[in-house]
Protein backbone atom coordinates (compact mmCIF):
# COMPACT_ATOMS: atom_id res chain seq x y z
CA UNK A 1 0.00 0.00 0.00
CA UNK A 2 2.79 2.43 0.95
CA UNK A 3 4.52 1.79 -2.40
CA UNK A 4 1.31 2.51 -4.29
CA UNK A 5 0.72 5.74 -2.28
CA UNK A 6 4.28 6.88 -3.08
CA UNK A 7 3.68 6.25 -6.82
CA UNK A 8 0.46 8.27 -6.73
CA UNK A 9 2.11 11.14 -4.84
CA UNK A 10 5.06 11.11 -7.27
CA UNK A 11 2.63 11.19 -10.20
CA UNK A 12 0.75 14.14 -8.67
CA UNK A 13 4.02 15.99 -8.04
CA UNK A 14 5.17 15.38 -11.64
CA UNK A 15 1.85 16.71 -12.97
CA UNK A 16 2.15 19.80 -10.72
CA UNK A 17 5.70 20.40 -11.88
CA UNK A 18 4.61 20.06 -15.53
CA UNK A 19 1.74 22.56 -15.02
CA UNK A 20 4.07 24.98 -13.19
CA UNK A 21 6.59 24.78 -16.06
CA UNK A 22 3.82 25.43 -18.61
CA UNK A 23 2.59 28.47 -16.65
CA UNK A 24 6.16 29.81 -16.29
CA UNK A 25 6.70 29.38 -20.05
CA UNK A 26 3.47 31.24 -20.86
CA UNK A 27 4.34 34.03 -18.39
CA UNK A 28 7.83 34.43 -19.87
CA UNK A 29 6.33 34.72 -23.41
CA UNK A 30 3.56 37.10 -22.35
CA UNK A 31 3.67 40.60 -23.83
CA UNK A 32 1.38 43.18 -22.33
CA UNK A 33 -0.24 45.29 -25.04
CA UNK A 34 -2.55 48.18 -24.39
CA UNK A 35 -4.83 49.20 -27.26
CA UNK A 36 -6.24 52.68 -27.05
CA UNK A 37 -9.76 53.13 -28.38
CA UNK A 38 -12.04 56.12 -28.34
CA UNK A 39 -15.66 55.21 -27.77
CA UNK A 40 -18.70 57.34 -28.44
CA UNK A 41 -22.45 56.94 -28.55
CA UNK A 42 -25.06 57.71 -31.20
CA UNK A 43 -27.34 60.51 -29.97
CA UNK A 44 -29.32 61.06 -33.16
CA UNK A 45 -29.59 59.26 -36.50
CA UNK A 46 -31.62 59.71 -39.71
CA UNK A 47 -31.37 60.44 -43.45
CA UNK A 48 -27.86 58.93 -43.66
CA UNK A 49 -26.54 61.28 -40.96
CA UNK A 50 -25.57 60.41 -37.36
CA UNK A 51 -24.64 62.64 -34.41
CA UNK A 52 -22.17 61.05 -32.01
CA UNK A 53 -21.16 62.24 -28.53
CA UNK A 54 -17.98 61.32 -26.67
CA UNK A 55 -15.51 61.54 -29.57
CA UNK A 56 -13.70 64.65 -28.33
CA UNK A 57 -10.48 63.91 -30.27
CA UNK A 58 -12.08 62.87 -33.58
CA UNK A 59 -10.51 64.23 -36.77
CA UNK A 60 -12.10 65.59 -39.92
CA UNK A 61 -12.75 62.77 -42.47
CA UNK A 62 -11.90 60.12 -39.83
CA UNK A 63 -13.62 56.76 -40.20
CA UNK A 64 -16.08 55.59 -37.53
CA UNK A 65 -17.28 52.06 -36.82
CA UNK A 66 -20.88 51.71 -35.58
CA UNK A 67 -21.52 48.58 -33.47
CA UNK A 68 -25.00 47.45 -34.47
CA UNK A 69 -27.08 44.32 -33.81
CA UNK A 70 -26.62 43.19 -37.43
CA UNK A 71 -22.84 43.78 -37.53
CA UNK A 72 -20.51 46.76 -37.97
CA UNK A 73 -21.46 49.78 -40.13
CA UNK A 74 -19.13 52.58 -41.14
CA UNK A 75 -19.27 56.34 -41.36
CA UNK A 76 -17.05 59.40 -41.91
CA UNK A 77 -16.75 62.47 -39.66
CA UNK A 78 -17.77 65.63 -41.52
CA UNK A 79 -18.72 68.05 -38.73
CA UNK A 80 -16.71 68.82 -35.58
CA UNK A 81 -18.90 70.54 -32.99
CA UNK A 82 -18.42 71.51 -29.36
CA UNK A 83 -20.09 68.50 -27.72
CA UNK A 84 -20.60 66.07 -30.64
CA UNK A 85 -19.51 65.17 -34.15
CA UNK A 86 -21.68 64.90 -37.28
CA UNK A 87 -20.95 61.88 -39.46
CA UNK A 88 -22.22 60.63 -42.81
CA UNK A 89 -23.11 56.92 -42.88
CA UNK A 90 -21.72 54.89 -45.78
CA UNK A 91 -24.21 52.37 -47.06
CA UNK A 92 -27.39 51.22 -45.31
CA UNK A 93 -28.12 53.29 -42.19
CA UNK A 94 -31.29 51.40 -41.17
CA UNK A 95 -29.47 49.14 -38.67
CA UNK A 96 -28.02 52.07 -36.68
CA UNK A 97 -30.04 53.07 -33.61
CA UNK A 98 -29.81 55.77 -30.98
CA UNK A 99 -27.50 54.63 -28.15
CA UNK A 100 -25.32 52.37 -30.35
CA UNK A 101 -21.62 52.28 -29.54
CA UNK A 102 -19.22 54.03 -31.94
CA UNK A 103 -15.44 53.54 -32.25
CA UNK A 104 -13.10 56.09 -33.85
CA UNK A 105 -10.76 54.14 -36.17
CA UNK A 106 -7.92 56.74 -36.19
CA UNK A 107 -7.65 56.69 -40.00
CA UNK A 108 -9.28 58.59 -42.83
CA UNK A 109 -11.48 56.90 -45.41
CA UNK A 110 -9.60 54.66 -47.86
CA UNK A 111 -10.67 52.78 -50.98
CA UNK A 112 -9.07 49.68 -52.52
CA UNK A 113 -6.90 50.40 -55.58
CA UNK A 114 -4.94 48.30 -58.03
CA UNK A 115 -4.89 46.61 -61.42
CA UNK A 116 -7.58 44.24 -60.14
CA UNK A 117 -10.15 47.06 -60.53
CA UNK A 118 -9.60 47.34 -64.30
CA UNK A 119 -12.55 45.94 -66.23
CA UNK A 120 -14.83 45.96 -63.20
CA UNK A 121 -17.90 47.89 -62.01
CA UNK A 122 -17.56 48.92 -58.36
CA UNK A 123 -19.30 51.18 -55.85
CA UNK A 124 -17.42 54.14 -54.26
CA UNK A 125 -16.21 51.87 -51.43
CA UNK A 126 -14.62 49.45 -53.90
CA UNK A 127 -17.23 46.67 -53.60
CA UNK A 128 -17.92 44.80 -56.86
CA UNK A 129 -21.33 45.41 -58.47
CA UNK A 130 -20.87 43.37 -61.66
CA UNK A 131 -21.43 39.87 -60.26
CA UNK A 132 -17.91 38.73 -61.25
CA UNK A 133 -16.83 37.89 -57.71
CA UNK A 134 -15.16 39.84 -54.90
CA UNK A 135 -12.14 42.02 -55.58
CA UNK A 136 -8.85 40.94 -54.02
CA UNK A 137 -6.76 44.11 -53.94
CA UNK A 138 -3.52 44.55 -52.01
CA UNK A 139 -3.46 48.34 -51.64
CA UNK A 140 -5.73 51.10 -50.40
CA UNK A 141 -5.47 54.84 -51.02
CA UNK A 142 -7.11 57.66 -49.00
CA UNK A 143 -9.95 59.29 -50.92
CA UNK A 144 -8.75 62.78 -49.95
CA UNK A 145 -5.22 63.79 -50.94
CA UNK A 146 -3.40 67.09 -51.40
CA UNK A 147 -2.91 67.78 -55.11
CA UNK A 148 0.68 67.66 -56.48
CA UNK A 149 2.52 70.97 -56.18
CA UNK A 150 3.95 73.19 -58.90
CA UNK A 151 7.44 71.62 -58.70
CA UNK A 152 6.07 68.11 -59.39
CA UNK A 153 4.15 69.19 -62.51
CA UNK A 154 5.07 70.01 -66.08
CA UNK A 155 3.10 71.75 -68.80
CA UNK A 156 0.65 69.73 -70.86
CA UNK A 157 2.30 68.66 -74.12
CA UNK A 158 0.79 65.31 -75.20
CA UNK A 159 -2.62 64.98 -76.83
CA UNK A 160 -5.55 62.87 -75.67
CA UNK A 161 -7.06 61.78 -78.99
CA UNK A 162 -10.82 61.67 -78.42
CA UNK A 163 -11.60 60.53 -81.97
CA UNK A 164 -14.20 63.32 -82.17
CA UNK A 165 -13.30 65.56 -85.12
CA UNK A 166 -14.74 68.78 -83.66
CA UNK A 167 -12.85 68.30 -80.38
CA UNK A 168 -9.48 67.16 -81.74
CA UNK A 169 -9.44 69.95 -84.34
CA UNK A 170 -10.84 72.95 -82.44
CA UNK A 171 -10.80 72.20 -78.70
CA UNK A 172 -7.84 69.83 -78.23
CA UNK A 173 -7.44 68.02 -74.91
CA UNK A 174 -3.98 67.25 -73.50
CA UNK A 175 -2.81 64.62 -71.02
CA UNK A 176 -3.09 66.23 -67.60
CA UNK A 177 -5.73 68.77 -68.64
CA UNK A 178 -9.13 69.38 -67.02
CA UNK A 179 -11.68 70.04 -69.75
CA UNK A 180 -15.28 70.68 -68.75
CA UNK A 181 -18.13 69.29 -70.87
CA UNK A 182 -21.15 71.52 -70.27
CA UNK A 183 -24.67 71.73 -71.67
CA UNK A 184 -28.34 70.98 -71.06
CA UNK A 185 -29.62 67.47 -70.40
CA UNK A 186 -29.92 64.93 -73.21
CA UNK A 187 -27.77 66.72 -75.82
CA UNK A 188 -24.74 64.42 -75.90
CA UNK A 189 -22.41 65.22 -72.97
CA UNK A 190 -21.99 61.59 -71.89
CA UNK A 191 -21.73 60.54 -75.56
CA UNK A 192 -18.57 62.66 -75.99
CA UNK A 193 -17.04 61.16 -72.83
CA UNK A 194 -17.85 57.55 -73.84
CA UNK A 195 -16.49 58.09 -77.38
CA UNK A 196 -13.28 59.44 -75.81
CA UNK A 197 -12.97 56.25 -73.72
CA UNK A 198 -13.62 53.99 -76.75
CA UNK A 199 -10.92 55.85 -78.72
CA UNK A 200 -8.25 55.13 -76.08
CA UNK A 201 -7.89 51.56 -77.37
CA UNK A 202 -4.19 51.05 -78.03
CA UNK A 203 -3.30 54.53 -76.70
CA UNK A 204 -1.78 53.23 -73.40
CA UNK A 205 -4.39 55.03 -71.33
CA UNK A 206 -6.37 53.68 -68.40
CA UNK A 207 -9.93 55.04 -68.13
CA UNK A 208 -12.21 55.54 -65.12
CA UNK A 209 -15.88 56.45 -65.55
CA UNK A 210 -17.52 57.78 -62.37
CA UNK A 211 -21.33 57.76 -62.55
CA UNK A 212 -22.78 60.11 -59.91
CA UNK A 213 -26.54 59.90 -59.39
CA UNK A 214 -27.15 58.28 -62.80
CA UNK A 215 -29.91 55.75 -63.39
CA UNK A 216 -28.65 52.19 -63.00
CA UNK A 217 -30.16 51.31 -66.40
CA UNK A 218 -28.15 54.09 -68.08
CA UNK A 219 -24.90 52.91 -66.46
CA UNK A 220 -25.69 49.29 -67.44
CA UNK A 221 -26.14 50.32 -71.10
CA UNK A 222 -22.86 52.29 -70.99
CA UNK A 223 -21.01 49.25 -69.58
CA UNK A 224 -22.57 47.02 -72.27
CA UNK A 225 -21.49 49.49 -74.96
CA UNK A 226 -17.92 49.67 -73.59
CA UNK A 227 -17.75 45.86 -73.51
CA UNK A 228 -18.99 45.68 -77.11
CA UNK A 229 -16.12 47.89 -78.29
CA UNK A 230 -13.52 46.16 -76.08
CA UNK A 231 -13.05 49.28 -73.94
CA UNK A 232 -13.75 47.57 -70.59
CA UNK A 233 -10.32 45.92 -70.87
CA UNK A 234 -8.77 49.21 -69.74
CA UNK A 235 -11.74 50.86 -67.97
CA UNK A 236 -13.08 50.91 -64.40
CA UNK A 237 -16.66 52.05 -63.74
CA UNK A 238 -17.37 53.57 -60.32
CA UNK A 239 -21.12 53.76 -59.77
CA UNK A 240 -23.07 55.70 -57.16
CA UNK A 241 -26.57 55.29 -58.58
CA UNK A 242 -29.64 57.48 -58.27
CA UNK A 243 -31.03 55.14 -55.58
CA UNK A 244 -27.87 55.28 -53.44
CA UNK A 245 -27.76 57.54 -50.35
CA UNK A 246 -26.29 61.06 -50.69
CA UNK A 247 -23.08 60.23 -48.72
CA UNK A 248 -22.08 57.64 -51.36
CA UNK A 249 -22.71 60.15 -54.17
CA UNK A 250 -20.58 62.67 -52.27
CA UNK A 251 -17.51 60.38 -51.97
CA UNK A 252 -17.82 58.79 -55.46
CA UNK A 253 -15.60 61.23 -57.47
CA UNK A 254 -12.93 61.27 -54.74
CA UNK A 255 -12.90 57.46 -54.70
CA UNK A 256 -12.54 57.40 -58.51
CA UNK A 257 -9.68 59.92 -58.30
CA UNK A 258 -7.89 57.79 -55.66
CA UNK A 259 -8.15 54.78 -58.02
CA UNK A 260 -6.66 56.94 -60.80
CA UNK A 261 -3.80 58.07 -58.55
CA UNK A 262 -2.63 54.47 -58.17
CA UNK A 263 -1.86 54.39 -61.92
CA UNK A 264 -0.47 57.95 -61.79
CA UNK A 265 2.06 56.82 -59.16
CA UNK A 266 3.11 54.01 -61.53
CA UNK A 267 3.88 56.62 -64.22
CA UNK A 268 0.83 55.74 -66.34
CA UNK A 269 -1.73 57.99 -68.05
CA UNK A 270 -5.35 58.01 -66.88
CA UNK A 271 -8.54 59.53 -68.30
CA UNK A 272 -11.27 60.06 -65.67
CA UNK A 273 -14.85 61.11 -66.39
CA UNK A 274 -17.03 62.66 -63.65
CA UNK A 275 -20.65 62.27 -64.81
CA UNK A 276 -21.80 64.63 -63.47
CA UNK A 277 -20.62 67.21 -60.90
CA UNK A 278 -24.02 68.98 -60.82
CA UNK A 279 -25.52 65.94 -59.05
CA UNK A 280 -22.39 65.74 -56.89
CA UNK A 281 -22.92 69.33 -55.69
CA UNK A 282 -26.61 68.59 -54.99
CA UNK A 283 -25.69 65.51 -52.90
CA UNK A 284 -23.18 67.61 -50.93
CA UNK A 285 -25.84 70.28 -50.37
CA UNK A 286 -28.20 67.59 -49.03
CA UNK A 287 -25.56 66.25 -46.64
CA UNK A 288 -24.57 69.77 -45.50
CA UNK A 289 -28.15 70.85 -44.81
CA UNK A 290 -28.79 67.66 -42.81
CA UNK A 291 -25.64 68.42 -40.80
CA UNK A 292 -27.12 71.92 -40.20
CA UNK A 293 -24.31 73.80 -41.90
CA UNK A 294 -25.29 77.36 -42.76
CA UNK A 295 -26.65 77.60 -46.35
CA UNK A 296 -25.40 80.19 -48.84
CA UNK A 297 -26.32 80.98 -52.45
CA UNK A 298 -28.95 78.56 -53.84
CA UNK A 299 -28.81 76.80 -50.42
CA UNK A 300 -25.33 75.41 -51.21
CA UNK A 301 -22.83 75.50 -48.32
CA UNK A 302 -20.05 78.09 -48.37
CA UNK A 303 -17.34 75.57 -49.27
CA UNK A 304 -18.99 74.20 -52.43
CA UNK A 305 -16.25 75.80 -54.57
CA UNK A 306 -13.59 73.97 -52.53
CA UNK A 307 -15.60 70.77 -52.99
CA UNK A 308 -14.75 70.71 -56.70
CA UNK A 309 -11.45 72.61 -56.75
CA UNK A 310 -9.72 70.12 -54.43
CA UNK A 311 -10.99 67.29 -56.64
CA UNK A 312 -10.06 68.72 -60.04
CA UNK A 313 -6.65 70.05 -58.93
CA UNK A 314 -5.60 66.41 -58.46
CA UNK A 315 -5.67 66.06 -62.27
CA UNK A 316 -2.15 66.87 -63.46
CA UNK A 317 0.80 66.02 -65.70
CA UNK A 318 3.80 65.03 -63.56
CA UNK A 319 7.37 65.63 -64.73
CA UNK A 320 9.90 62.84 -65.28
CA UNK A 321 11.37 63.17 -61.75
CA UNK A 322 7.97 62.28 -60.30
CA UNK A 323 7.16 59.41 -62.67
CA UNK A 324 5.83 61.31 -65.68
CA UNK A 325 2.25 60.03 -65.31
CA UNK A 326 -0.90 62.06 -65.85
CA UNK A 327 -4.56 62.27 -64.89
CA UNK A 328 -6.83 63.92 -67.47
CA UNK A 329 -10.20 64.92 -66.03
CA UNK A 330 -13.38 65.44 -68.06
CA UNK A 331 -16.00 66.71 -65.59
CA UNK A 332 -19.58 67.07 -66.84
CA UNK A 333 -21.95 69.83 -65.74
CA UNK A 334 -25.65 70.01 -66.58
CA UNK A 335 -27.08 73.49 -67.24
CA UNK A 336 -30.69 74.62 -67.02
CA UNK A 337 -31.89 76.19 -70.30
CA UNK A 338 -28.29 76.91 -71.35
CA UNK A 339 -27.56 79.12 -68.32
CA UNK A 340 -23.77 78.95 -67.90
CA UNK A 341 -23.87 81.84 -65.41
CA UNK A 342 -25.52 79.74 -62.67
CA UNK A 343 -23.62 79.06 -59.46
CA UNK A 344 -22.12 75.58 -60.01
CA UNK A 345 -21.36 76.01 -63.76
CA UNK A 346 -19.42 79.26 -63.16
CA UNK A 347 -17.53 77.65 -60.28
CA UNK A 348 -16.38 74.68 -62.34
CA UNK A 349 -15.65 76.82 -65.44
CA UNK A 350 -13.24 78.88 -63.31
CA UNK A 351 -11.47 75.73 -62.03
CA UNK A 352 -11.02 73.90 -65.36
CA UNK A 353 -8.64 74.54 -68.29
CA UNK A 354 -11.42 75.17 -70.78
CA UNK A 355 -14.87 73.89 -71.68
CA UNK A 356 -16.69 72.10 -74.47
CA UNK A 357 -20.06 73.86 -74.65
CA UNK A 358 -22.92 71.87 -76.17
CA UNK A 359 -25.87 73.88 -77.47
CA UNK A 360 -29.46 72.66 -77.68
CA UNK A 361 -30.24 74.60 -80.88
CA UNK A 362 -27.37 72.93 -82.74
CA UNK A 363 -28.40 69.51 -81.43
CA UNK A 364 -31.98 69.88 -82.64
CA UNK A 365 -30.75 71.12 -86.05
CA UNK A 366 -28.90 67.83 -86.45
CA UNK A 367 -25.38 69.18 -85.83
CA UNK A 368 -24.05 66.37 -83.64
CA UNK A 369 -21.91 66.57 -81.59
CA UNK A 370 -23.61 69.91 -80.89
CA UNK A 371 -20.42 71.82 -80.02
CA UNK A 372 -20.59 75.62 -80.09
CA UNK A 373 -17.13 76.61 -81.40
CA UNK A 374 -17.53 80.22 -80.24
CA UNK A 375 -18.22 79.46 -76.56
CA UNK A 376 -15.95 76.40 -76.34
CA UNK A 377 -12.27 76.87 -75.52
CA UNK A 378 -9.17 74.87 -74.62
CA UNK A 379 -6.68 76.88 -72.55
CA UNK A 380 -3.94 74.43 -73.52
CA UNK A 381 -4.53 75.11 -77.21
CA UNK A 382 -2.43 73.55 -79.95
CA UNK A 383 0.19 72.29 -77.45
CA UNK A 384 -2.15 69.30 -77.18
CA UNK A 385 -2.13 68.61 -80.94
CA UNK A 386 0.24 66.72 -83.20
CA UNK A 387 2.03 68.91 -85.78
CA UNK A 388 -0.02 67.55 -88.68
CA UNK A 389 -3.28 68.49 -86.93
CA UNK A 390 -1.96 71.97 -86.08
CA UNK A 391 -1.18 72.48 -89.77
CA UNK A 392 -4.61 71.52 -91.10
CA UNK A 393 -6.87 72.65 -88.25
CA UNK A 394 -5.19 75.89 -87.22
CA UNK A 395 -7.87 78.15 -88.73
CA UNK A 396 -10.87 75.86 -88.33
CA UNK A 397 -12.10 77.05 -84.92
CA UNK A 398 -12.01 80.70 -86.02
CA UNK A 399 -13.70 79.87 -89.34
CA UNK A 400 -16.41 77.84 -87.58
CA UNK A 401 -17.17 80.74 -85.21
CA UNK A 402 -17.13 83.25 -88.13
CA UNK A 403 -19.50 81.02 -90.12
CA UNK A 404 -22.04 81.12 -87.27
CA UNK A 405 -21.90 84.93 -87.27
CA UNK A 406 -22.12 85.19 -91.07
CA UNK A 407 -24.99 82.70 -91.20
CA UNK A 408 -27.01 84.83 -88.78
CA UNK A 409 -26.12 88.00 -90.74
CA UNK A 410 -26.94 86.41 -94.14
CA UNK A 411 -30.54 85.81 -93.07
CA UNK A 412 -31.19 89.57 -93.18
CA UNK A 413 -29.67 90.41 -96.56
CA UNK A 414 -29.43 88.57 -99.87
CA UNK A 415 -26.91 90.95 -101.48
CA UNK A 416 -23.65 89.39 -100.30
CA UNK A 417 -20.20 89.95 -101.79
CA UNK A 418 -18.24 87.10 -103.39
CA UNK A 419 -15.85 86.61 -100.45
CA UNK A 420 -18.71 86.33 -97.93
CA UNK A 421 -20.52 83.82 -100.17
CA UNK A 422 -17.35 81.72 -100.42
CA UNK A 423 -16.94 81.76 -96.62
CA UNK A 424 -20.54 80.69 -96.18
CA UNK A 425 -20.16 77.84 -98.68
CA UNK A 426 -16.90 76.66 -97.07
CA UNK A 427 -18.56 76.96 -93.63
CA UNK A 428 -21.51 74.77 -94.67
CA UNK A 429 -19.14 72.05 -95.82
CA UNK A 430 -17.07 72.38 -92.64
CA UNK A 431 -20.17 71.87 -90.50
CA UNK A 432 -20.99 68.73 -92.51
CA UNK A 433 -17.46 67.40 -92.05
CA UNK A 434 -17.61 68.03 -88.28
CA UNK A 435 -20.85 66.05 -87.92
CA UNK A 436 -20.16 62.61 -86.48
CA UNK A 437 -22.25 59.66 -85.35
CA UNK A 438 -21.94 58.27 -81.84
CA UNK A 439 -19.59 55.33 -81.13
CA UNK A 440 -17.56 55.86 -84.32
CA UNK A 441 -14.47 57.79 -83.17
CA UNK A 442 -12.08 58.57 -86.03
CA UNK A 443 -8.29 57.94 -85.83
CA UNK A 444 -6.20 61.11 -85.98
CA UNK A 445 -4.56 60.16 -89.32
CA UNK A 446 -7.94 59.97 -91.06
CA UNK A 447 -8.96 63.28 -89.46
CA UNK A 448 -5.88 64.96 -90.91
CA UNK A 449 -6.77 63.63 -94.40
CA UNK A 450 -10.33 64.98 -94.40
CA UNK A 451 -9.37 68.34 -92.83
CA UNK A 452 -6.59 68.75 -95.42
CA UNK A 453 -9.15 68.16 -98.18
CA UNK A 454 -11.45 70.76 -96.58
CA UNK A 455 -8.94 73.60 -96.06
CA UNK A 456 -7.29 72.98 -99.46
CA UNK A 457 -10.62 73.64 -101.19
CA UNK A 458 -11.18 70.12 -102.51
CA UNK A 459 -14.70 70.11 -101.03
CA UNK A 460 -15.70 73.51 -102.44
CA UNK A 461 -17.43 71.98 -105.47
CA UNK A 462 -18.88 68.99 -103.62
CA UNK A 463 -22.64 69.46 -103.01
CA UNK A 464 -23.33 69.95 -99.28
CA UNK A 465 -25.67 66.95 -99.14
CA UNK A 466 -22.88 64.77 -100.62
CA UNK A 467 -20.11 65.80 -98.21
CA UNK A 468 -20.63 62.79 -95.88
CA UNK A 469 -20.54 60.38 -98.85
CA UNK A 470 -17.42 62.15 -100.17
CA UNK A 471 -15.70 61.86 -96.77
CA UNK A 472 -16.47 58.14 -96.37
CA UNK A 473 -15.45 57.40 -99.96
CA UNK A 474 -12.21 59.41 -99.72
CA UNK A 475 -11.08 57.69 -96.52
CA UNK A 476 -11.82 54.28 -98.04
CA UNK A 477 -9.93 55.24 -101.23
CA UNK A 478 -6.88 56.51 -99.29
CA UNK A 479 -6.89 53.31 -97.24
CA UNK A 480 -6.90 51.23 -100.43
CA UNK A 481 -4.32 53.08 -102.52
CA UNK A 482 -2.13 54.90 -99.99
CA UNK A 483 -2.64 53.37 -96.53
CA UNK A 484 1.04 53.90 -95.62
CA UNK A 485 0.47 57.68 -95.76
CA UNK A 486 -2.11 57.62 -92.92
CA UNK A 487 0.10 55.28 -90.86
CA UNK A 488 3.10 57.58 -91.37
CA UNK A 489 1.12 60.66 -90.23
CA UNK A 490 0.00 58.80 -87.08
CA UNK A 491 3.51 57.48 -86.40
CA UNK A 492 5.48 60.73 -86.86
CA UNK A 493 2.69 63.19 -86.06
CA UNK A 494 3.83 65.36 -88.99
CA UNK A 495 2.61 66.24 -92.47
CA UNK A 496 5.64 66.98 -94.67
CA UNK A 497 5.59 68.76 -98.05
CA UNK A 498 6.12 65.50 -99.92
CA UNK A 499 3.24 63.90 -97.98
CA UNK A 500 1.05 66.90 -98.79
CA UNK A 501 1.75 66.44 -102.51
CA UNK A 502 0.97 62.72 -102.30
CA UNK A 503 -2.26 63.51 -100.45
CA UNK A 504 -3.25 66.17 -103.03
CA UNK A 505 -2.69 63.71 -105.88
CA UNK A 506 -4.67 60.97 -104.08
CA UNK A 507 -7.61 63.32 -103.45
CA UNK A 508 -7.59 64.53 -107.09
CA UNK A 509 -7.50 60.93 -108.34
CA UNK A 510 -10.46 60.09 -106.10
CA UNK A 511 -12.43 63.11 -107.34
CA UNK A 512 -11.89 61.97 -110.93
CA UNK A 513 -13.86 58.81 -110.09
CA UNK A 514 -16.94 60.77 -108.97
CA UNK A 515 -19.81 61.67 -111.29
CA UNK A 516 -21.80 64.03 -109.04
CA UNK A 517 -19.31 66.96 -108.88
CA UNK A 518 -20.00 70.42 -110.24
CA UNK A 519 -17.48 71.97 -112.65
CA UNK A 520 -14.11 71.76 -110.94
CA UNK A 521 -13.22 75.02 -109.20
CA UNK A 522 -10.64 73.52 -106.90
CA UNK A 523 -8.02 75.91 -105.68
CA UNK A 524 -4.81 74.08 -104.94
CA UNK A 525 -3.12 75.41 -101.86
Amino acid sequence: MEKENKKISNGVNNTKDFIVEQIKEQISGFKAEAEEKTFGQVTEVGDGIARVSGLSDAMMSEMLEFKTASGPAYGVVLNLEEDSVGAIILGDASSIKEGDEVIALKRILEVPVGDELVGRVVNPLGKALDGKGDLKTKKSYPIEKIAPGVIARESVNQPVQTGIKAVDAMIPIGRGQRELIIGDRQIGKTAIAIDAIINQKGQHMKCIYVAIGQKESKVASIVARLEKFGAMKYTTVVMAGASDPAPLLYIAPYAGCAMAEYFLDKGEDVLIIYDDLSKHAVSYREVSLLLRRPPGREAFPGDVFYLHSRLLERACKLNKDYGGGSITALPLIETQAGDVSAYIPTNVISITDGQIYLESDLFYKGNRPAINAGLSVSRVGNKAQIKAMKKVAGRMRLEAAQYRELEAFAQFGSDLDKETKEKLERGRRMIEVLKQDQYVPMPVGQQVVIFFALISGFLDNVPVEKVKDFEAGLLEYVQDVNSDLVKEIEKTGELTESEEKKLEKTIKDYKDTLDYLESDKVKSS
